[in-house]
């Protein structure tokens, strides 16, 4: 793979977050591999996004992964969890998009071990994920998905029967942005953080 992944500059963040939905997201964990299908995202639209990390052009060592190349990793910190982010656009444009949950399909019995939680609580949620991957640092910032052991196979997918879109979660406090409907979400899925019970697609989980 080239050093540029393209699929991360071909459309709007909005739209290339609505299509990360249904992908399978895999980590190359010291334990093994693990991974799942991205159920639930979020676009961050850069110095204009009064939630985004780049809100004004803001540029610091701990952002820095944002400016990078389309596919950049950028792995942050928030009370005290980790969450995981790709870079979208063009190097510079420091948008991304929040990988927030995601339905387990690989090393379940390796995420189990990381986080002591079963069911849908194992990753219905961007800390919960990283937590059930073993990611606790950020040392894989700078690398793209694809050419280390963070991937996104964009080739083997399941496909959403309907995605819906609500305001971000965590934001409500960040300006007149905070409101936006950025968050990306497979319906029914049952492991999309804070998805009430009645509204699970117990049958198919979501998926066509």
């Amino acid at each position: 793979m080239s050093e540029l992944d393209p699929f991360y500059a071909s459309a709007p963040t909005t739209e290339l977050s609505k299509q990360l939905l249904g992908m399978l997201l895999t980590y190359e964990s010291p334990k093994g591999k693990v991974g799942g299908w991205i159920v639930e995202t979020e676009a961050y639209l850069g110095q204009k996004d009064s939630a985004a990390h780049a809100f004004n052009g803001r540029r610091t060592a701990s952002n820095e992964p944002l400016y990078g190349p389309p596919g950049t990793v950028y792995i942050y910190s928030i009370h005290g969890r980790y969450l995981l982010d790709v870079a979208a656009q063009a190097k510079d444009t420091p948008q991304g998009i929040l990988i927030r949950a995601i339905e387990p399909a690989i090393g379940v019995d390796i995420m189990l071990a990381n986080r002591h939680k079963p069911g849908t609580n194992l990753t219905n949620g961007p800390g919960k994920l990283m937590e059930a991957f073993g990611i606790a640092d950020k040392k894989m910032n700078f690398e793209i998905f694809g050419d280390g052991r963070l991937n996104i196979d964009k080739q083997t997918k399941k496909i959403p029967t309907t995605i819906e879109s609500s305001n971000r979660i965590g934001v409500a406090n960040q300006g007149d942005w905070a409101t936006k409907p950025l968050r990306y979400f497979v319906k029914g899925n049952p492991y999309v953080s804070g998805i009430a019970k009645r509204d699970v697609d117990q049958k198919y989980f979501g998926w066509r």
